[in-house]
Order: C-alpha cells, then sequence, then structure tokens
C-alpha cells in the first residue's frame, strides 16, 4: 500500500478549514487513489469495519463532491452546504460500496451525491415545495434546465419538452408555473408610506379578526351583555305581551296571529299590535343598553 494512505498518516489529513476557499483547495490537496488502493481500502472497510479505511475513501473524493455541487450553484443555494449534503451521499456511497462489482467507487458514488444535493434543494429552493413526488422531482431538474436554453416556453416547446421527458404537456406547463411563482413574505416590508406602491403580502388581505384573544374576550362579553340586557327588558313587559313575543319570536314553533287572537279574546289586528309595542319596548331597552 502507498505511504499516503498508510494507517499512520491519517491524522495529517486537512479535515478542518477556516473558509469555504481553503476548504476546496485542502480537499484538493488530499491525494486520489489507484484501482488498487481503492480496492483494498473498500475490502477493509467491507470485511473488517475499518473507520480508518471507509475515512480515506470518503476523504480522497471531497474534491469530486465539490466538482458536483459547483454543477447547482444555479440555484442560488451556498455552494457550503450542497457541498456538505454532497458529503453526505457520499458516504452513504462508501457505506454501500461493493469493491468485488468491478466499478470505481466514483462511478457508484455519483448517484448518492447528487440525490443528496437533490434533496436538499427541493426542501431549501422555495418556501412552498415545487416537488413532492419522484415523477415531479425529475421534472423539476429537467425542465429547469429546458428553461435556461429555451427561455418561456410555448405550446411546440411545451409538447417538445413533454415528448423529451416522457410527460404531459399539462404536466410541464404546471412545473413551469410553479418554477416562475415567487415566494412573498407574510409581513410587508415597510419601505413607502404610499398606499398605491404598497405591496401585497399575505398579511394585507389574510387577517383573521377571530384568531384575536381580546376580540373573543369581547365577543363573548358582548353577547353576554344583549342576553341580559333581553333578559330585562322582557321582564318589563306585561304578562301578555310577553308571552305574545315568547310565542311569535322566541319558541320554535311560531304562533299565528290569529291562533293568538283565539286565545285572548281579541282580533288578530290586537295582537299585532301589541306585538309591535312590544317589540318597540325591546328596541327601546336594548338600544339603552348598548349606549
Amino acid at each position: 500500500m502507498s505511504k499516503a494512505i498508510a494507517r499512520n498518516d491519517l491524522s495529517s489529513l486537512p479535515l478542518h478549514a477556516g473558509s469555504e476557499e481553503h476548504y476546496i483547495q485542502a480537499v484538493n490537496r488530499i491525494p486520489t487513489l489507484s484501482a488498487e488502493e481503492e480496492q483494498d481500502l473498500a475490502t477493509r472497510y467491507r470485511d473488517d469495519n475499518d473507520l480508518d479505511a471507509a475515512r480515506y475513501l470518503v476523504m480522497s473524493h471531497l474534491r469530486f463532491v465539490v466538482h458536483v455541487a459547483r454543477g447547482y450553484t444555479g440555484y442560488g443555494l451556498p455552494l457550503a452546504d450542497l457541498i456538505q449534503e454532497g458529503n453526505i451521499g457520499l458516504m452513504k456511497a462508501v457505506k454501500r460500496f461493493d469493491p468485488d462489482v468491478g466499478v470505481r467507487l466514483v462511478s457508484f458514488a455519483v448517484h448518492w451525491i447528487r440525490a443528496e444535493i437533490h434533496e436538499f434543494i427541493l426542501r431549501n429552493w422555495r418556501i412552498v415545495k415545487v416537488a413532492t413526488t419522484k415523477a415531479q422531482r425529475k421534472l423539476f431538474f429537467n425542465l429547469r434546465g429546458s428553461k435556461k436554453r429555451l427561455g418561456w416556453l410555448n405550446r411546440a416547446e411545451v409538447e417538445a419538452v413533454a415528448a423529451d421527458l416522457g410527460v404531459k404537456p399539462e404536466t410541464v406547463m404546471e412545473m413551469e408555473s410553479r418554477l416562475s411563482g415567487q415566494d412573498v413574505g407574510f409581513d410587508p416590508p415597510e419601505t413607502s408610506d404610499d398606499e398605491d406602491n404598497a405591496p401585497r403580502a399575505p398579511a394585507a388581505y389574510l387577517q383573521y379578526a377571530g384568531d384575536d384573544p381580546a376580540s373573543e374576550v369581547e365577543g363573548d362579553d358582548w353577547r353576554s351583555h344583549q342576553h341580559e340586557a333581553l333578559t330585562s327588558a322582557l321582564a318589563g313587559l306585561d304578562e301578555r305581551s310577553r308571552d305574545i313575543i315568547a310565542r311569535r319570536w322566541l319558541n320554535d314553533g311560531k304562533a299565528t296571529l290569529q291562533s293568538l287572537a283565539d286565545q285572548y279574546g281579541v282580533s288578530a289586528e290586537r295582537i299585532r299590535q301589541l306585538e309591535k309595542n312590544a317589540l318597540g319596548k325591546l328596541r327601546g331597552a336594548m338600544g339603552g343598553a348598548a349606549a
């Protein structure tokens, strides 16, 4: 085995770096492995659970993770975060790598590295997820690349992209609309006092007073006050007027004017007048309570 990968030399490898650029310079100084060295380390890790061997397999491929991560900088996410996620994918690949298959680790690991970076982008590119299913995730990355080449897609280009990716044109158009959307902060930025130019953030039209505890307490107090005022106002009516109001307005089955007239031995018109007078007294009492 080469002295560069001897067990005693592992402690001298650069594990920490003060900045992103220093980190990249450090991992580029780590020597690459020959096929024989790589197979020997992978066999030691698989058969003997040699963690030093696994550690060197990971570290010798960190430069490759940087190379892959740089291809995703167009999503507006920090390169350091992309590299970190790619490193996680690399470690997963080393754990699953079988040296007897006959392929190099770099060829096997690229899938795991890209998968972790893809997941990170989909979780963090927007507040609202643009892709949730496996098919949508594939479409997200492929369509974004197509839009970079073509810009806004017309109908013919949509159908061409759909045929190329094996999906329906409607699916392409839906994903394009998601890619074209922008996140909007709930609270509008306080940048201008001009109402005409004020930003229409969700906070401006999604307010719901019912969620305000103070408003709920105030509403409960008001309803309780109105109920007490109504009870007091009804108590101030004479017995006949109170019975008419109750049976005409408060009971489940509304009594007719004629049925009440037959009970009290008066005309239906007289019952209507008594009802009207009683309602007027109630409104006056309730209005005074509200004031």
